[in-house]
């Protein structure tokens, strides 16, 4: 039988490290399994630029994805992996819900495990947000922690 993997979507939020905590408990009852800790910082590649405006950009990405390891990722792989589990971390630019279905494919999930309301909150319940399109078009089971 093969390891099971879980995406957890972590955003820094209360929803994200209670979706993380639901993840941890679900690995202890699986046994051999893996957490795969997903950031995905929004990203639009669809946007029309000078060289200095991409140069600029490449810059900001890069500021991006060093506060997202140093934030949020990096502790949360560092205590996991303290309390036993078997955690790698995977921080990506695009579209969440996307991301964590693309990822989900990759590592050969079980599961996406996401928080009901991430760190964005508001914009997310007016306009529709991240859970709401896993719910709908992810390619394995999808658990959302109020």
């Amino acid at each position: 039988m093969s390891k099971t993997t879980i995406v957890v979507g972590l955003d820094g939020s209360e929803a994200g490290a209670r979706a993380l905590a639901f993840a941890k408990d679900q690995a202890k009852g699986i046994g051999d399994c893996t957490i795969a800790i997903c950031y995905v910082i929004e990203w639009s590649p669809f946007s029309f630029q000078t060289a200095e405006e991409n140069e600029e950009r490449h810059k900001r990405r890069n500021e991006e994805l060093n506060l997202a390891h140093s934030r949020v990722l990096d502790p949360a792989i560092e205590t996991a992996k303290s309390e036993g589990f078997d955690v790698l971390g995977i921080v990506r630019h695009g579209d969440a819900a996307d991301i964590l279905d693309a990822v989900a494919k990759q590592q050969g999930a079980s599961q996406i495990v996401v928080g009901r309301v991430g760190a964005r909150g508001l914009k997310e319940r007016v306009f529709g947000g991240v859970t709401g399109r896993l719910a709908a078009s992810a390619s394995v089971p999808v658990t959302i922690i109020p």
